[in-house]
């Protein structure tokens, strides 16, 4: 609306800060979104040791068909404590990735944080530096960027990078769910629920 005297636009009410639910980068956290956790909080340190959870390759595969870039960022601090070795890690990354592409949910590239927590590094979450890094290896902004975990890690990450994140509800994520105030984050019962939502425009984030 324009003022008649001034010619100038006049505010008149000012419309809800809605944000973006069209994502072309979705930042996935690994344990707990796409496989079962190691039993006894351990790692996963064998090829032969990583399951898929259920959802989560049509998941990926729902994203792919959508035109999404695909992008892992995960702590494995595992190698960090001497506990696996790095090739055990590539290992298990390159067999993950296999098993992605065959399925049709071809991943775009695995960002790791290998360090310990007494490292202090600038890349494990819940710091930012993973999710950053992701950020600007894609060339696809923070807004069109969302990221997927189940712990509180991973959304304190992402708020700490300026960028959206859903929380599933398989691994930590009910348990998560469970600290959350009801408005802090959207959350779906796996990766294939926020996939369809997200493919069909549907994809509801605060």
């Amino acid at each position: 609306m324009y003022s008649a005297t001034s010619h100038r636009p006049m505010l008149t009410a000012e419309a809800p800060c809605v944000k973006p639910t069209i994502f072309r980068h979705v930042i996935l956290d690994r344990d707990g979104v796409l496989n079962r956790e190691a039993e006894d909080a351990g790692y996963v340190r064998e090829p032969a040791e990583f399951h898929w959870l259920p959802g989560a390759l049509e998941g990926l595969a729902i994203l792919r068909r959508a035109g999404v870039r695909l992008t892992i960022a995960t702590n494995q601090s595992g190698v960090g404590r001497g506990l696996m070795s790095a090739a055990q890690l590539a290992a298990v990354h390159a067999h993950m990735q296999a098993q992605a592409a065959a399925a049709g949910g071809a991943l775009d590239a695995v960002l790791v944080c290998p360090h310990a927590p007494q490292a202090l590094c600038l890349c494990r979450k819940p710091a930012p530096g993973l999710i950053q890094a992701a950020i600007v290896r894609s060339g696809i902004p923070a807004a069109e960027s969302l990221v997927v975990g189940d712990d509180a890690r991973d959304l304190e990450a992402a708020r700490r990078a300026g960028v959206t994140a859903a929380l599933v509800r398989t691994g930590k994520g009910r348990k998560t769910e469970a600290q959350l105030s009801a408005s802090d984050v959207a959350v779906y019962d796996d990766l294939e629920q926020l996939a369809r939502a997200l493919a069909a425009g549907r994809l509801s984030v605060q």
